[in-house]
């Protein structure tokens, strides 16, 4: 679980609380400048994308909440063992593997090359899988950066509504206060949803989309080694080249620790 995206709302709430103050809260709610703001927000971005795409909605908060669900190291000590017992055995031998393996996309890529599909057909098929994922990632991370793009909008049309009443209403002083009060509000709520709520998700998306990006290529990189007949060893190092030095260290130390069980 990835609790970050949790307690970074939480955080700015507690923070413009204490700003405000609790003797004063009061006075920056109010109902209608959270329709025009809010609703405006997702009526224009529900008019914007379609239906397939906004159905996607509770998947992308549930990415959110559960974070970096890859183990880089274990993957690649995982595709190295596969290329062990397709030297050892044929690729026919990782037919047994494959179902033991719970990610899509992994056990696809050890599947086709079971079948012995030529190199340059798996290369495509994967890379377009691939493709076609960023492509769906962008489309997630763009709904929210376009919510963004529209709350500050509807919150200067709150806040035009606000200065109408009260240009209206300059006959009757007591109205003033209250009717520009509403027009700042409506700033204020639009300001607060693009960069409190909606860019900071759009940001958690585009992070979470590299991370997985950065695994598939390395599943690619493997299955495609091991479909080749490299060295265990060879697809070792070159699957660590994808690794920070940290993480390098981790699998090295992992592998020693193994020798010498």
């Amino acid at each position: 679980m990835d609790p970050t995206t949790l307690l970074g709302i939480i955080l700015g709430f507690a923070l413009i609380v204490n700003g405000i103050s609790f003797a004063k809260i009061g006075n920056f709610i109010d109902i209608p400048s959270m329709v025009i703001v809010i609703g405006g927000a997702l009526s224009a971005t529900l008019s914007s994308y379609p239906l397939g795409i906004l159905k996607d909605i509770p998947k992308h908060f549930a990415v959110l909440i559960r974070g970096n669900r890859y183990n880089v190291p274990k993957l690649i000590e995982q595709l190295v063992d596969l290329g062990t017992i397709a030297r050892q055995s044929g690729l026919l031998a990782l037919e047994d593997k494959a179902a033991e393996i719970k990610d899509p996309f992994f056990k696809q890529s050890v599947l086709m090359i079971v079948d012995a599909n030529d190199p340059d057909k798996v290369r495509l098929v994967l890379e377009r899988e691939l493709d076609n994922m960023m492509v769906r990632h962008d489309q997630a991370a763009g709904l929210y950066e376009k919510a963004a793009s529209y709350a500050p909008s509807f919150g200067m049309i709150g806040t035009l509504i606000g200065l109408i009443n009260m240009l209206k209403l300059l006959d009757d002083p007591s109205s003033i206060g209250p009717n520009m009060a509403v027009a700042l509000i409506t700033t204020m709520y639009g300001s607060l949803l693009a960069n409190w709520i909606s860019i900071p998700i759009a940001t958690k998306l585009r992070a979470n989309n590299r991370k997985e990006i950065a695994v598939k290529e390395i599943v690619c990189e493997g299955i495609l080694s091991i479909q080749a007949g490299e060295n265990p060893r060879v697809i070792e190092e070159k699957l660590k080249s994808f690794l920070a030095p940290a993480d390098r260290n981790k699998l090295m130390d992992n592998g020693e620790q193994g020798g010498e069980a």
